[in-house]
């Protein structure tokens, strides 16, 4: 049933024209002619099949769709001792479009369809015809897991593999990358961008150029990820103390001091605040005082509106945020630094170091380095016209091997949380004592390790998966589908292991099934339809029986933003709004990155040219003519010749982090222009093109003026004496979405609203 809905739902998306949705069903004849040759590769031996293989890449024989489909599942046939099934080469074909000449594609696969493979054979039929394939998963534990796994089909083929994760070495990397396929994380591929661009010697490059990406989890790496900022930063000591703030706004009281809105998006201090906050800190007039007004705000902010086990945990003496899409900690994440601080002043936590900026980039730009750009997911097909929007690809949904016969059922609506989660506890109970296996799915770790607190005191004994436990997520998730298991899980059930009924080893399958399978239940909507779509994927794996549901109530979250009465409707509703928000965040982002990227692009073009030939020396030497001459008489040419480049290096580099850091300052406060009525993106390009305008001629002035007072020996130069020293230690991160908009704009809206009504009674 499920397979004939996506055939007409595909049919119907291109009656009406549905922008980015595209017909796989033209690459089944492709299959059919693998399928003829398939006698053919089993004949051969281990010997002759690799030379098969290395005649196409050579170019003795044409690089076929069919041919490289049908030398895959032979590869994989031999080493797995696992046939492909004809749905997965056609997804492969799918993804091999743009060999010839075809648009990239993400290729939407239901749960336990066999991606892994899928992406294995695509990525060996690309290499075959003369591309190398970054395979860029959304952790290093699936890169690990899916290079050894995957290691020997495309070893058959004559296919090196490498991977790469955050404990590699600079060798490992270049080593990884230098390979045929090489299976990486989103994180470190960016990061090892990033740091290959402010490398000081060409030699100490890691990655090549890039050819073909092979994204996995492709919707959640393209769009949920796409805005977030991967940055590369040096030490810089900590920020401002925000502690006495933390400890002033612990002092106020909810609803007398300061309101929430209904929405819970936004904080703001009343009017007897405003007089307690000035109390507390002795002053006058706290508008008067814009430091002490934003530190009160942030921290005010992060008491009020930033939840500790939803939005963040506290682990190892060190706030550790929660990704709001995967429900996994993001170890390497924080949020903007006044937003940080203030979390770990409200924990009283010791502040983190909060580095300078050296160089960014975010995953919507490092994605569109790749000349060609394919991937899998299993939800793609709702989120098509985005993927089109934003990177120019097509989507595409393949059937599943088997018939879908899980059982979606309709929302059961309450009035209320409490209610809701009591009939929650009895269908688990219900379905408990039959010995059928349960998944319940929430939103944070709070709601998870609440409901399996309240399942223990009814004596049923869950399975509890959530941020703080994420390192047995593999272990936990294999045993969901065992007779009588309850397991409790915030999103990170969502992906990456299938859930086999039985138990890991289906000793139990039968049994299992006879109770109709796994149940899924929801304990609620979450804001995208992709999410709610994953959850229920879990369930009713290639065939198996399985049934689904949400438990819904008037005050979820999804709900309470768009302040209607439930229903399925309204659900739906909300979900597009949701949706429509995050898009729009992401367009944005997009046009306020955009100048950035030119003046990125237009820096590291010079700093090339810096790094591999010696322009660096010429410009010195036409400079500083006097000084240039004087120490040619001692200093040999080669060894001054690199001195002068790392002198001009690393004043541009500065200049660079300067610019960096002002575009940052410029954004956060670029909403003021709204109380003026100026177009704040207009506003902002408007500054950051006057501040850029002349850097590259400025970072040369620095680096002219340090050279006349730089001590250069044979040794090289001495750059932290001229006030040019590189960070003692540079390190990674990603800079987490802030949901809510930053507490300098709410508060900006607040004083926008009450400025109008000052001016003009009436109008909000």
């Amino acid at each position: 049933m499920a397979s004939r809905f996506r055939t007409l739902r595909s049919a119907f998306a291109r009656w009406i024209g549905r922008p980015g949705l595209h017909d796989l069903r033209g690459y089944v004849s492709v299959v059919e002619r693998a399928g003829r040759l398939e006698d053919d590769l089993t004949g051969l031996d281990d010997e002759a099949l690799l030379r098969r293989a290395t005649a196409i890449r050579e170019g003795a024989e044409p690089a076929l769709p069919a041919e490289l489909v049908a030398l895959g599942r032979e590869a994989a046939r031999r080493a797995l001792d696992e046939r492909a099934y004809d749905v997965q080469l056609q997804a492969a074909v799918a993804l091999l479009a743009p060999l010839g000449g075809g648009p990239g594609i993400i290729a939407e696969l239901a749960t336990g369809e066999g991606k892994t493979l899928v992406g294995a054979i695509a990525a060996a039929g690309y290499v075959l015809g003369g591309q190398r394939v970054q395979v860029l998963s959304v952790n290093d534990y699936l890169a690990r897991r899916d290079a050894a796994w995957m290691g020997p089909v495309l070893g058959r083929l004559g296919v090196t593999v490498g991977w790469i994760e955050q404990s590699s070495t600079p060798e490992q990397r270049r080593a990884g990358y230098a390979a045929d396929v090489c299976y990486v994380s989103v994180s470190e591929a960016g990061f090892d961008l990033l740091r290959d661009r402010m490398r000081t010697a060409d030699e100490d490059r890691v990655q090549p150029e890039p050819d073909v990406a092979l994204i996995d989890e492709a919707d959640s790496v393209l769009l949920d990820e796409a805005r977030v900022p991967l940055v590369l930063a040096g030490s810089a000591g900590t920020g401002d103390d925000l502690a006495e703030a933390a400890l002033l706004v612990a002092e106020l009281v909810p609803d007398r001091d300061y309101a929430v809105d209904p929405d819970g998006r936004t904080v703001s201090l009343t009017d007897d605040g405003v007089h307690r906050v000035e109390r507390l800190a002795g002053v006058d007039n706290l508008f008067e005082d814009g430091r002490l007004l934003t530190r009160v705000n942030v921290a005010l902010y992060a008491r009020a509106l930033v939840r500790r086990d939803v939005d963040y945990l506290v682990a190892d003496e060190a706030v550790r945020l929660i990704d709001p899409d995967r429900g996994r900690v993001a170890r390497l994440r924080r949020w903007p630094d006044g937003l940080h601080a203030a979390v770990e002043a409200k924990e009283g936590l010791r502040q983190s170091e909060r580095g300078a900026i050296l160089d960014q980039i975010t995953v919507h730009e490092l994605i569109k380095r790749y000349p060609v750009l394919i991937g899998m997911t299993g939800t793609a097909v709702s989120a098509a016209e985005q993927l089109r929007e934003f990177y120019q690809l097509e989507t595409g949904a393949l059937p599943t091997h088997r018939p879908t016969i899980r059982l979606d059922d309709p929302d059961e609506v309450y009035a209320d949380v409490e209610t809701k989660e009591k009939a929650i506890l009895a269908r688990v109970a219900t379905e408990h004592a039959a010995g059928r296996p349960v998944l319940l799915g929430t939103s944070d770790v709070a709601e998870s390790e609440r409901l399996a607190e309240q399942l223990h005191d009814q004596g049923i004994e869950a399975a509890v998966l959530n941020a703080r436990d994420d390192a047995r997520e593999a272990e936990i998730i294999t045993g969901a589908g065992a007779y009588g298991a309850v397991t409790v899980s915030t999103q990170m059930a969502g992906r990456g292991t299938d859930i086999r009924l039985g138990g890991p080893g289906e000793e139990d399958r039968d049994r299992v099934a006879d109770l109709g399978g796994l149940l899924v239940i929801g304990t609620g909507h979450y804001p995208s339809r992709r999410l709610d779509d994953q959850l229920r994927g879990r369930a009713g794996r290639q065939g198996d029986p399985g049934r689904s549901v949400f438990f819904t109530s008037d005050a979820d979250p999804l709900i309470t933003r768009t302040g209607d009465q439930l229903s399925g409707a309204d659900v739906d509703h909300a979900q597009r709004i949701a949706e429509g928000e995050a898009a729009e965040l992401r367009r944005i982002t997009w046009h306020y990155n955009e100048q950035l990227r030119a003046q990125r692009r237009q820096v590291l073009e010079h700093r090339e040219r810096l790094l591999i030939t010696g322009l660096a020396g010429d410009q010195l030497a036409a400079a500083a003519p006097e000084r240039w001459s004087e120490l040619t008489e001692t200093i040999d040419p080669e060894v001054l010749g690199e001195a002068a480049r790392q002198l001009v290096l690393a004043f541009l580099d500065r200049r660079w982090s300067d610019h960096l850091a002002l575009a940052e300052h410029v954004r956060e406060g670029i909403h003021f222009r709204t109380l003026g009525r100026e177009n704040p993106l207009h506003g902002f390009n408007r500054e950051i093109a006057e501040a850029y305008r002349g850097l590259i001629d400025e970072a040369l002035s620095d680096a002219v003026e340090a050279f006349g007072d730089a001590v250069i020996t044979e040794d090289g130069i001495d750059l932290a004496g001229v006030g040019a020293g590189r960070p003692s230690a540079t390190w990674t991160y990603l800079v987490s979405d802030n949901p809510f908009g930053s507490p300098e704009d709410q508060l900006l809206a607040a004083a926008g609203r009450a400025l109008r009504r000052i001016v003009r009674p009436g109008a909000d």
